[in-house]
């Protein structure tokens, strides 16, 4: 399976030993270039590469639509990928961003400018989040092997409908969209998965992916939640079994006994 490698381990237990053969989470350095220069460097699972790369190009902005693509190639050795768009005047900024992801992740976009909130419709149960959130888990195939990874997914209100994997919480983000682009599917009024902190990055992402709804097994962080309220998102953390704590926007949920706005 791609994304693990063979290993063993030895497990000290009181005063008993044992050696384990057992897998762990692959990791890499791959880059990714757009128009012939390097967009950013990435810490992850070096599987999709491809879907990586064009989501974090539409995530930041630079794509829209597969139309926008012209060739994507990835290198031979898994460590690079190459995107030609159909407009080659489009260049890299030389400001970037360094972000709190895993491994530190990178971003163009200027968060203290304005965007629009997200006016779409979609109204959830508690019940149904803590049933995706138990789909999600027991789909993350490398995750059952290995553990050490994080998984993000697209959802409808019932089911899990697209689902990825890597080691960084915002690529699994940026492979979710690409993803998405390369299978056709729309993102906009889906509810976002994941399994890693809600920061700032992945806020803006949810925002480019138009999903009204981000859950997480762990915590936000304060700009997330500030954003959220601006942007009209609904952040559910803490998503645990049928525990959960929303932080914005709670008229989403259907089952809410006195669902009254949160403090600004």
């Amino acid at each position: 399976m791609n994304g693990i490698i063979p290993t063993h381990y030895i497990t000290l237990n009181g005063g008993s030993q044992q050696s384990i053969e057992a897998d762990v989470v692959e990791e890499a350095l791959a880059c990714i270039s757009l128009n012939g220069a390097e967009a950013g460097t990435f810490m992850c699972s070096p599987h999709q590469l491809d879907k990586l790369a064009l989501g974090f190009l539409y995530n930041e902005g630079f794509i829209n639509s597969l139309d926008d693509v012209h060739h994507v190639r990835v290198s031979k050795s898994e460590t690079c990928v190459d995107v030609w768009l159909k407009d080659t005047s489009i260049s890299i900024p030389e400001r970037k961003i360094t972000t709190a992801g895993c491994g530190g992740g990178i971003t163009f976009d200027d968060l203290s400018g304005e965007h629009d909130p997200l006016n779409i419709d979609l109204s959830v149960t508690a019940k149904q989040l803590a049933g995706l959130m138990r789909q999600m888990h027991l789909g993350a195939k490398i995750y059952q092997r290995s553990r050490g990874i994080h998984t993000a997914a697209l959802a409808t209100p019932d089911q899990i409908i697209l689902q990825v994997e890597d080691i960084g919480r915002h690529n699994c983000l940026d492979k979710l969209r690409g993803a998405a682009l390369i299978d056709n599917i729309d993102s906009r009024g889906r509810i976002l998965m994941s399994s890693g902190r809600i920061s700032s990055e992945m806020l803006n992402k949810a925002r480019r992916l138009e999903t009204p709804i981000i859950c997480s097994r762990t915590s936000p962080t304060s700009m997330s939640v500030a954003l959220a309220k601006a942007w009209n998102i609904t952040i559910v953390a803490y998503l645990r079994q049928d525990r959960m704590r929303i932080y914005s926007h709670p008229q989403r949920f259907i089952d809410l006994v006195e669902p009254a706005n949160l403090a600004p």
